[in-house]
């Protein structure tokens, strides 16, 4: 079984779309398409199915899902135990803050090798078979044979189309978000985002649908940009692009700031030579006034997949 293939039926998964996914895995989506094309052909069965504004996983692409999970930790684990090669660091999504600042680390140290990968959900068993060095991760309550270090908090802002009814504003608190719908399809439970915005949610009082299939981010773009009524969340950090005749505005919150605390966290026994030249890289940024994140100052687990 042709493992990229595997590989990218998961992402595709995790991204809602074959266009998100081509973008998190660096490739075309002609090539997303033909990867899944093939990987259906091997296993006799269609793993999702394709409409004009993305793809659903079919009744055999969620029975084969938690295998094809288990087939890239054991491919994981495999490198592992030969592996001597790049510092292997993973970030949620490419179009991401992480991904930005494993950007600005790779132009600061262009001597050293890197290899950017996206994980999702399994990035801390990842860790913790040694099959990477470091993730990207929030939320972090440091485990015994896990370490890490806090790196920036990235605000959280509104955005929403021209007709909404905030769409002047300069900025709103948290608060006045309240009866206003607030959209975001690719909240997933189980996920760290998704226990991210649930806890904004109620700690503020707000309802977020999470609900519908997730399009991926392009759909909600268009559905903003029309609607005088549902708009999203986004962190400051996300790299996005939409038309110009969108006139999508950002509005920040504030009093208090939501803020998204990104943490870099690795393995305690790594001894990767350039995992420090990483971490020093990064530092420890200064904490954003009048911040709000969940479980202040307490924090919680990252989920392992």
């Amino acid at each position: 079984m042709d493992l990229d293939a595997v590989r990218t039926f998961v992402a595709a998964v995790a991204a809602g779309r074959f266009q998100d996914a081509a973008v998190d895995l660096s490739i075309t989506q002609q090539a997303v398409s033909k990867r899944i094309a093939a990987l259906e052909k091997t296993l006799g069965a269609r793993l999702f199915t394709r409409t004009a504004r993305g793809a659903r996983l079919t009744a055999a692409g969620e029975a084969f899902l938690p295998h094809a999970r288990e087939l890239l930790s054991a491919e994981a684990r495999a490198l592992a135990s030969v592996r001597t090669g790049p510092l292997r660091v993973d970030v949620i999504g490419r179009r991401l803050c992480p991904a930005t600042l494993l950007r600005e680390f790779h132009e600061a140290h262009p001597e050293i090798a890197l290899e950017v990968v996206t994980l999702f959900d399994t990035a801390v068993a990842a860790l913790r078979n040694a099959s990477i060095d470091a993730t990207f991760r929030a939320l972090v309550e440091v485990p015994p044979d896990l370490d890490a270090q806090w790196v920036f908090d990235e605000p959280i802002e509104l955005l929403c189309g021209p007709g909404h009814p905030l769409a002047g504003s300069a900025s709103v608190t948290p608060a006045e978000l309240a009866g206003h719908r607030l959209w975001l399809p690719g909240m997933v439970p189980g996920t760290e985002w998704g226990a991210y915005y649930a806890a904004f949610a109620t700690a503020f009082g707000l309802s977020i649908d999470a609900a519908g299939p997730n399009f991926g981010t392009e759909v909600v773009l268009d559905t903003i940009a029309k609607s005088a009524e549902v708009a999203t969340l986004l962190p400051t950090g996300a790299r996005l692009r939409w038309p110009a005749e969108y006139d999508l505005r950002r509005v920040k919150l504030e009093r208090p700031v939501p803020v998204y605390p990104h943490s870099l966290i690795w393995r305690r026994d790594d001894a990767h030579p350039a995992l420090k030249a990483l971490r020093t890289h990064l530092g420890r940024g200064t904490r954003a006034a009048e911040a709000w994140w969940p479980g202040q100052p307490s924090q919680t687990v990252p989920s392992t997949g």
